[in-house]
């Protein structure tokens, strides 16, 4: 219909505006450290502080006028009002994505300042907040799961040997897994001397640390978490004829991310232990932040914990990112990979439950919010949004996810502690050869 065609054309203008608006906006690029204060921390023995504050980010411009961007972004927002209505939906997502943009901008103006955690609670949540539906907080989840990952079993289940794969083999490796996976030539995989982590993905390219070194575990993890995920839904918004914005996501997106791509690495056999301890030290470590733990204080608790060095370095600088390394405040994204993978475990669980499972798929739409997903397959019915065209194969076929979360959600009804108490029994009894 014209009115619909109408509408559709307008959501695609504010889109991609949306789209033009926040692409010179790299927050990670903004609060990163060189290399060489790992090198100079741990040549001390992590003695003493890195010597990072306000000044090292003032010597380390923003590539834009935030304040510009700032009132662009509102003007945006008062533009689909404008347009679109003050109820319309899909005008509702884009307006919270551009009111995020300018928190993001506000955050990123405080580099080095008590400031930046402030607006990083507002962005992406704090070790202290409840999961959704559940009064059990973040901390306590994470505090959970360290012991678990931590249970002498976890240490026969780690193989002999270090990191044997250099960087080079893991570009060439991961370049291979992108085109089986995604078809040929559609997904980069380069050498980076310009980031911190092992690994990254943006847009359509995955970064390898030409530094880092790997584990073929570690590349399987990178395959289906930095791949299938992450560039993955880029891939998948970027194919929307008019609601482009999904190929770009605020922070109100990156608990649903984070947590897919642990969810991910979980469903196909992927992650181990070590692997998934790590992800919950970082809840902890940002807790340790914000209640006061300066970054030796928070460097040594996992080293003496018995972590080697750099990785106690490594969990303690991402939640040092932008804050003061004084302690008191913490860059809090970190806690989005526990809490995305409990509130879409919980999400996949109830569409079953509610009868829905064709909702599920929708996960892979693009950079969205599991609040997003009922008005964006609202919208897929009627045709405005096309469905994900990259999906990992227990998402295509979803019998066998269905029975998996059918089982796990029945046996979540047990009695835990009295069936390991029974099993302990038997584990800890000699058994007759006779």
């Amino acid at each position: 219909m014209p009115d619909s065609q109408a509408y559709l054309q307008r959501i695609k203008t504010l889109s991609d505006r949306l789209v033009a608006l926040q692409r010179p906006i790299r927050i990670l690029d903004a609060i990163k450290w060189p290399a060489s204060v790992q090198d100079t921390f741990l040549a001390r023995d992590g003695a003493a502080l890195p010597n990072i504050g306000r000044d090292y980010y003032e010597h380390m411009p923003l590539p834009f006028d935030r304040h510009n961007l700032s009132e662009a972004f509102a003007q945006l927002e008062i533009d689909i009002i404008r347009q679109l209505g003050a109820q319309d939906a899909l005008g509702n997502i884009m307006r919270n994505t551009a009111g995020q943009y300018r928190q993001v901008l506000a955050m990123l103006g405080c580099r080095g300042s008590a400031e930046f955690g402030h607006y990083s609670r507002l962005l992406y949540g704090s070790p202290s907040n409840t999961i959704a539906g559940d009064n059990k907080t973040l901390l306590e989840l994470g505090q959970d799961l360290c012991q678990i990952f931590s249970w002498p079993a976890a240490e026969h289940l780690t193989p002999p040997g270090g990191r044997s794969y250099s960087a080079e083999f893991a570009v060439d490796y991961l370049a291979t897994r992108m085109d089986e996976y995604f078809g040929a030539n559609k997904v980069r995989v380069e050498l980076s001397d310009d980031i911190v982590s092992d690994a990254a993905a943006g847009g359509d390219c995955i970064k390898i640390n030409s530094r880092a070194t790997f584990t073929l575990q570690d590349l399987n993890v990178l395959e289906v978490h930095e791949g299938w995920v992450h560039i993955g839904t880029t891939l998948n918004g970027r194919a929307q004829p008019w609601a482009t914005w999904l190929s770009v996501g605020s922070p109100r997106i990156t608990a649903i991310q984070e947590g897919m791509a642990v969810l991910m690495e979980t469903l196909t056999f992927s992650s181990f232990p070590r692997r998934a301890q790590k992800v919950s030290d970082r809840v902890v470590a940002v807790d340790m932040a914000e209640s006061g733990a300066d970054f030796v204080e928070v460097f040594r608790y996992f080293r003496d914990r018995g972590d080697s060095p750099q990785d106690s370095y490594k969990v303690t600088q991402r939640v040092f990112r932008g804050a003061p390394v004084t302690g008191g405040a913490a860059f809090t994204k970190d806690i989005s990979y526990v809490k995305g993978f409990v509130e879409n475990v919980g999400f996949i669980r109830s569409a079953i439950a509610a009868g829905m499972p064709e909702m599920i798929p929708m996960l892979y739409l693009g950079k969205v919010t599991l609040e997003d997903i009922p008005v964006l397959y609202e919208h897929f019915c009627e045709g405005h949004i096309y469905g994900p065209q990259h999906l990992p194969p227990m998402f295509k076929n979803l019998n066998g996810l269905y029975v998996w979360f059918g089982f796990s959600s029945s046996i979540a009804g047990l009695d835990n502690v009295r069936v390991r108490k029974h099993f302990a029994r038997l584990l800890n009894t000699p058994q007759s050869l006779s």
